[in-house]
């Protein structure tokens, strides 16, 4: 009887410790990871990389197992690393990381891509756009314009690649827009048309026909007024109160420059533009300040690059940031629902908190709580 209760307390046993290791592999959170490793843009791979690898050890959990495939930015190698990826059942990936290499991803339709490209127009069923995209950056705008009572607001969009993206965030945002326009970035056509928009041919004769005037009055003190027109550029007021420039780099400084020479003052007019990732140059740019800019978190992003360089002895980019956050985006919702169905999560509607800021999820979209800041005095400003 003795030897009986053994066996069966020996079978028991046996059978809990197959369940119990069932369990743990049922449990692994296996990730994907696609990336650039190879080619031109390697070190973007190698970055994110590096970033993952932090959350992993920040996160502090056995069972999340990452695994990171080549995309050597060509969308057929993306193809066959995101099938390789589900040879070994994995069911969701971070990446890739650029728009184009998402061409044939459809494909794969028991996997989920949680891709770092921040386009949103026209993506396979199966990708979800991680990036700080144009709803999230006009969405916040839109905080600020109704915060200041801001009423006419002009916007200025270059005929880019991104045009369509841009004029899908103002129309998913609500913002109240006065006047659209857009504007070819070459800088004789940008000079013209920045001219027409604020009617600065208008506004200079304006003052030319003053001037000219008091000239020929009998004003006694027509010297002195004189003399004060003839330090202004312009005469007559603007129809408008702020003017958004969904512009980057150079072009964006062209662009103020032509707003400079129309005689139209950011003293006078809200200079606002979209998310520059704390692009130091514009620090140095005193003319157009103050401009504002809705952006992720600068003081975790600060945080973070602490972290990383104490890490790795380098500084991270922005999608090394973002990369860190979906780690631990997936990992928390891995908790609401079994590995299996992780892509249901991102239909729900779901708000995470990462270093980033606030994500907020809802059928296959991912949008940001964004930050809002102004650079004046050669100092950036957090307004939000």
């Amino acid at each position: 009887m003795i030897k009986l209760i053994k066996i069966l307390l020996l079978i028991n046993f046996g059978v809990f410790l197959l369940f119990f290791q069932t369990a743990i592999a049922v449990e692994k959170l296996k990730i994907g990871l696609l990336i650039p490793m190879t080619g031109s843009n390697k070190q973007i791979g190698q970055s994110i990389i590096k970033a993952v690898s932090l959350a992993v050890k920040d996160i502090d959990n056995n069972s999340i197992e990452i695994y990171p495939k080549d995309t050597a930015s060509r969308p057929n190698q993306a193809l066959k690393s995101a099938f390789e990826l589900k040879q070994m059942g994995i069911k969701i990936v971070i990446g890739p990381v650029f728009y184009e290499n998402l061409t044939y991803l459809d494909e794969m339709k028991d996997l989920t891509f949680i891709s770092l490209t921040n386009k949103t127009l026209d993506l396979p069923q199966n990708v979800i756009s991680a990036g700080i995209n144009s709803t999230s950056q006009f969405s916040t705008i839109k905080k600020f314009l109704e915060r200041e009572d801001i009423k006419r607001t002009i916007f200025l969009t270059p005929i880019q690649e991104y045009e369509f993206e841009i004029k899908k965030g103002m129309k998913d945002s609500k913002i109240n827009i006065f006047k659209d326009y857009e504007y070819n970035t070459e800088p004789t056509n940008l000079t013209k048309q920045i001219e027409e928009i604020t009617k600065y041919k208008i506004r200079k004769q304006n003052l030319e026909d003053e001037i000219k005037r008091i000239k020929n009055s009998d004003d006694p003190n027509k010297e002195k007024k004189i003399k004060r027109l003839e330090k202004r550029y312009t005469i007559g007021n603007l129809n408008f109160d702020a003017v958004v420039i969904a512009d980057f780099d150079e072009s964006l400084k062209s662009v103020t420059t032509s707003l400079l020479y129309t005689d139209v003052q950011p003293k006078n007019k809200y200079f606002i533009t979209l998310n520059q990732w704390f692009d130091e140059s514009l620090l140095r740019e005193t003319d157009v300040q103050p401009i504002y800019y809705p952006s992720i978190n600068k003081e975790n992003f600060d945080n973070f690059k602490i972290k990383y360089f104490n890490a790795f002895n380098e500084d991270p980019s922005h999608l090394s940031l973002l990369s860190y956050d979906l780690v631990g985006l997936i990992y928390y919702l891995s908790f609401n629902s079994d590995l299996y169905n992780l892509n249901k999560l991102f239909k729900r509607q779901n708000s995470f908190k990462g270093k980033i800021g606030i994500f907020d999820i809802k059928n296959n979209k991912i949008n940001h709580r964004l930050n809002f800041y102004k650079i004046e005095n050669k100092e950036l400003i957090k307004i939000f």
